[in-house]
């Protein structure tokens, strides 16, 4: 007998947050989340930077409000964990959904940094892993930092492998066969929002060569949405969010201009479909041609060494001078007694 897969439903919710404004914003992403649970999602994906809004006033960089604005920017950043995902969380448990949402993330440690984040949040109430987008575009570089490779990761959930990147880390090509390697089935395409952002063309094309399913989410920039110190300064962005299929087609949308969630169904034994016609992973790959590896140590900016390193090195050096240490299993030997004991 076959294996026999059971349909899901995907939820992409385009709504404008309150801008610059973190705990508005996470009250208005909590029930739009519920509203999402209740259509029966079990994904429900926000766009990129959505709490507590898109940085889109960068682009004037000389402008005078810009440093009153950097600074209510950062003053309501989200720090992982912290009250505001706390009630993220919250939300996804009652709501029975997986959530993905775009934060600014704030450096816990130096508090002087902003991340563009994804939160990956579980319908558990848990916060399942982040991402920070690798590398900013353009103008975004005066106000974000850089992530890591640690984020690029997948998460198992019930419905498959789920993964997600931020704007145009889908044009940089390798973040996302990174995580098309690992065998994505589900993916968040988090934007700033709008059909100037080539959103529909990356996603689509990114879509067929995952053969995954997309919820491809823009944020929604309107100027009536905006504070009036800020509407000078801003694009409006029109959301232009859709749900594609593993073979490239829209599913359901494109939504333009207005605030709303559009759902779809998928399943996989459609991405197991298409991933036999091109499994970028498996039979369409060359491994024998390509070397590709990935860096998932988290980057460290500083050390701190409070001497058991030297000790240790010192023990093991003595050790060998004096003859007690003479051979592999000698030195297996000392390194056991060196570990910590809990």
């Amino acid at each position: 007998m076959a294996d026999e897969f059971a349909d899901f439903t995907l939820a992409a919710v385009q709504a404008a947050p309150v801008f610059l404004d973190r705990d508005a914003s996470v009250d208005k992403a909590c029930a739009l989340i519920a509203e999402a649970g209740a259509k029966g999602s079990d994904l429900a994906v926000f766009g990129e930077t959505w709490v507590p809004g898109y940085a889109g006033w960068a682009e004037r960089p000389g402008n005078e409000r810009i440093g009153p604005l950097l600074r209510r920017f950062i003053a309501n950043g989200v720090e992982v964990p912290s009250p505001a995902t706390d009630a993220l969380c919250r939300a996804a448990r009652l709501a029975g959904t997986d959530v993905v949402i775009g934060v600014a993330e704030r450096d816990s440690t130096t508090h002087g940094t902003i991340y563009c984040t994804l939160l990956f949040i579980g319908r558990e109430g848990v916060l399942l892993g982040k991402h920070r987008k690798l590398k900013p575009t353009f103008y975004e570089r005066t106000v974000w930092g850089e992530g890591d490779g640690s984020s690029l990761r997948l998460y198992d959930r019930p419905y498959g492998r789920l993964g997600g990147l931020n704007c145009w880390e889908h044009q940089m090509v390798l973040p996302g066969y990174a995580l098309i390697a690992q065998g994505l089935q589900v993916h968040a395409g988090a934007w700033p929002g709008g059909t100037s952002t080539r959103q529909e063309v990356l996603s689509r094309a990114f879509a067929m060569q995952a053969a995954a399913y997309v919820v491809m989410t823009g944020g929604l920039v309107r100027k009536s949405d905006m504070p009036a110190d800020v509407q000078p300064l801003m694009h409006e962005q029109n959301g232009h969010s859709a749900i594609i299929g593993p073979d490239g087609e829209i599913l359901a949308g494109p939504l333009i201009g207005e605030e709303g969630i559009l759902t779809a169904t998928a399943n996989l034994g459609t991405v197991m479909l298409q991933k036999m016609i091109a499994d970028h992973a498996g039979h369409y790959t060359r491994p024998d041609v390509f070397d590709f590896r990935v860096n998932r140590r988290p980057k460290l900016v500083a050390r701190f060494d409070d001497g058991e390193l030297d000790a240790a090195a010192r023990q093991l050096r003595n050790g060998i001078h004096a003859g007690d240490i003479r051979s592999p299993q000698d030195l297996a030997g000392a390194f056991e007694d060196l570990a910590p004991r809990t």
